[in-house]
């Protein structure tokens, strides 16, 4: 059976991206401002975030209008590069 690349989503779509890093101030810059590279600007994105427990660790959920999936897979590739994260969903 060949491998699928249809997604399950429909475009466009509100997407909630969740992105954890420890709670330091340059990691929503950081997130942010690759968020907002793969967007027009004119798109708003709702950005929610919370600590941890103990708050070591800061959790950012960014909402925002996803227009594809090569847009998504482009702004969790880049996520992935950044060493002020540790893991995004």
């Amino acid at each position: 059976m060949e491998p699928t690349t249809e997604s399950l989503l429909k475009f466009p779509v509100a997407f909630p991206l969740k992105v954890m890093g420890r709670n330091v101030p340059e990691f929503l810059p950081a997130v942010s401002g690759i968020i907002a590279q793969h967007l027009r600007t004119e798109e708003p994105i709702e950005y929610t975030s919370r600590e941890s427990a103990n708050g070591k660790y800061l959790s950012i959920t960014a909402t925002f209008m996803a227009q594809s999936k090569e847009q998504l897979d482009a702004i969790y590739s880049q996520l992935k590069a950044c060493n002020l994260v540790l893991m995004s969903l």
